[in-house]
């Protein structure tokens, strides 16, 4: 008889193809997410002209999809740490899909906040579950790597919604753009096939001979016998309560990655929402406009690749407080007016430290919690962010009705990630100071 702790054996492996195809089927998954989310920016300017809208209204509308998504976040996290994680992702993805597709239907303001609210509750609540169950099956070396590349197919689908933009909403109007959402339901059964449950919930609820099943596609050379025991030897935490997060010394850092989250968010939805509308307002042209949303995503692309990389060389909090500062200046100077090709290179680097950067936070929270609250402390922190991405657009909305010079927006745009860097510095500090301590307590 053998017991084999899933998690050792897995960081103690090279990572394989099966673990490679959980990756990409996570990455559809948010490719799809991030189509939903960012094509709301997109259609923005033209539902303020159809609907007479005005800005701080425009602001609003937005934010419904994004209070969807702080409910949908704090309610699926928990939910898939009792249910399963592939059970959690499904109940989200049909959620948010089908929602999406209804919301092209909409006839006027009021039902377009509903449909967008009901899409916002699945899309918070798969982002967290696909971070959560990709962090599972990486090895602890390339945990930061993996779950930035798999978190990139967010930044794609925010690009694939600027470019379609860029060609039906000229000629078709706004609708089409949801419409283009029903063709992700044909993937479900996909889904529902390849995608792998979680290891450790199926551990946790005594499903030893699944388990094995998924265990023999990490490492088929293990040949597990009848008799063979699968454990985790994460100890800490024994229920998924949200006072677990604020246990075992992570107080501070369970604090200062909220403030980061909410900043973050706050910024990764005001720029998604506003920017092609006040570069319109700024003279450039509608194409421009949208190609600014598409060079927004393509940085968070390479930003979350590029920092995953560098968070698994010199650690994530290292990383994600130099990311931020770039934010900060890369913000302000959106404002100077500068000529189109820098304006675009200035987005790009505002991308890659705001959209990228969500994306190692996620990875930063999934290393701080143990498996038995993972979703819980992803769901939370989602949730808190979520509030922040609430304030982002409606705050936009306020800001630029205020007719304010176009530099003084941004100005006041970087100051979440100033905010955010500070967070972020004094988590870093902390989390050396913990390290620090279990190793002088192992000694």
């Amino acid at each position: 008889m053998r017991t084999i702790d899933v998690n050792e054996a897995i960081d103690n492996k090279p990572f394989g193809g099966f673990q490679w195809l959980v990756v990409g089927l996570c990455a559809l998954l948010l490719i799809v997410d991030g189509y939903d989310v960012f094509v709301a920016g997109t259609v923005l300017p033209t539902l303020i002209a159809e609907w007479g809208l005005s800005k701080p209204q425009a602001g609003a509308l937005q934010a419904w999809a994004l209070f969807g998504m702080m409910f949908g976040a704090l309610f699926f996290g928990p939910l898939a740490d009792r249910i399963g994680r592939k059970k959690g992702i499904a109940i989200s993805f049909v959620l948010f899909t089908a929602s999406t597709l209804l919301t092209g239907f909409a006839s006027s303001p009021g039902e377009f906040k509903i449909f967008r609210f009901v899409a916002g509750l699945g899309c918070g609540g798969l982002m967290p579950n696909a971070v959560a169950l990709m962090n599972e099956y990486a090895p602890k070396r390339l945990r930061g790597t993996m779950v930035a590349l798999m978190f990139s197919g967010y930044s794609v689908g925010g690009m694939v919604a600027a470019s379609l933009g860029i060609g039906l909403i000229p000629q078709f109007g706004w609708k089409p753009m949801f419409f283009v959402a029903a063709l992700p339901l044909l993937i479900l059964p996909v889904i529902l096939w390849k995608l792998p449950e979680s290891l450790g919930f199926l551990i946790r609820q005594g499903e030893q001979q699944k388990a094995k099943q998924l265990y023999a596609k990490i490492d088929p050379s293990a040949h597990l016998g009848r008799d063979d025991k699968l454990v985790f030897t994460e100890t800490m935490g024994v229920s998924a309560s949200v006072a677990e997060l604020f246990r075992h010394q992570r107080s501070l850092r369970t604090l200062m990655l909220w403030v980061a989250f909410f900043c973050c968010l706050l910024l990764v939805y005001l720029l998604s929402s506003w920017l092609p509308k006040v570069l319109q307002e700024a003279g450039y042209a509608e194409r421009a406009s949208l190609l600014s949303l598409f060079s927004l995503n393509f940085g968070g692309m390479a930003g979350a690749i590029a920092g995953g990389w560098l968070g698994d060389r010199f650690g994530l909090p290292k990383v994600v407080v130099g990311f931020f500062v770039a934010a900060t200046a890369s913000i302000a100077l959106i404002g100077v007016n500068l000529p189109e090709g820098l304006l675009f290179l200035t987005i790009f680097i505002a991308g890659a430290t705001t959209i990228g950067t969500q994306i190692l936070l996620y990875a930063s929270v999934a290393q701080l919690y143990n498996l038995s609250v993972r979703s819980t402390g992803l769901g939370w922190a989602s949730g808190v962010g979520r509030v922040g991405a609430i304030v982002g657009p409606t705050l936009g909305g306020v800001l630029l009705a205020q007719e304010l010079p176009l530099q003084q927006n941004f100005l006041i745009f970087a100051i979440p990630a100033a905010i955010s860097a500070l967070a972020m510095l004094v988590f870093a500090v902390n989390n050396a100071r913990s390290a620090e301590a279990v190793q002088l307590a192992a000694a």
